[in-house]
């Protein structure tokens, strides 16, 4: 990723934990002179995502730091396995561990919970794809998190493409005239998607005309007959109540994307620490 897009995040974090004083324990309890070489091992099974952002971390801290990575994102990593190397000035290593470790951490989950939705889906055409349901201030690095899980990316932001919500259409006064407004005010290379929770909704899509429809939270045979409906005129995207367990069946109907907020807004930190090598 991007250097120019991720370290100021990473500074951030780092300016957050610091504080005013800095790391006043390790100042006071390690030496300045001494000298250190660690590992970042995984305490579980995953998906490895984020090491770019954490070795950043240290290197912000101590430029003269050895980093040595020993597996790429996006690699699956086993209990144990080391997946990094850091050595030198063991201060700025204490310093930056638990800031590296939080990012590493938090999006590994995001890859892992991203693949596990993947895997369930295997052999349909469908992809998972996330939504807006980030964490503030990391959207960037949990989209590339969701990539390295084998996901694919909706819009980065609100100004990506145009996509119709429920209150859009209440507001607009149903799913003609928000269509309508949509489509003059969009310029030539902005898509237009808008969601949909009925096939009443979707017959009057179909007839006036969309880019890609959202269907919400419709069932196995309804989003099989959504797609009969659609037939290839739009993009097909399946949304609502999306597991491991729910998202074969939904593949299975021919929708083209599986969207989940949960592998971004719940997707559960993987764990990893830091190790002192012997």
């Amino acid at each position: 990723m991007i250097r120019l897009l991720i370290e100021p995040i990473v500074r951030a974090a780092l300016a957050e934990d610091l504080g005013r004083a800095g790391d006043i324990t390790t100042d006071a309890v390690v030496p300045p002179d001494a000298r250190i070489e660690a590992a970042i091992v995984p305490r579980q099974p995953g998906v490895l995502a984020g090491l770019d952002a954490a070795l950043m971390a240290f290197e912000l801290l101590d430029s003269s730091l050895a980093l040595q990575r020993l597996v790429a994102d996006g690699a699956r990593i086993e209990l144990g396995q080391a997946v990094a190397r850091i050595s030198g000035s063991a201060q700025p290593v204490l310093t930056a561990e638990r800031t590296a470790l939080n990012l590493l951490c938090r999006l590994s989950g995001v890859a892992s919970a991203t693949r596990s939705l993947a895997d369930a889906i295997e052999g349909h055409k469908a992809k998972i794809v996330c939504t807006r349901k980030t964490t503030p201030g990391l959207r960037i690095l949990e989209k590339e998190a969701v990539r390295l899980g084998g996901g694919a990316n909706h819009r980065f932001g609100l100004d990506d493409a145009m996509l119709i919500k429920d209150n859009h259409v209440a507001m607009a006064g149903g799913v003609v005239p928000a269509l309508r407004r949509a489509k003059t005010a969009a310029g030539h290379l902005v898509k237009i998607q808008i969601e949909v929770d009925t096939l009443a909704q979707l017959e009057e899509v179909l007839t006036e005309g969309s880019d890609a429809v959202l269907l919400d939270n419709m069932d196995p045979p309804t989003l099989r007959r959504a797609v009969e409906m659609v037939a290839g005129r739009a993009i097909i995207e399946a949304s609502g109540g999306v597991t491991r367990e729910t998202a074969p069946a939904i593949a299975a109907t021919g929708v083209d994307l599986i969207s989940s907020g949960g592998i971004t807004h719940s997707a559960p930190a993987l764990d990893l620490g830091l190790d002192i090598v012997e």
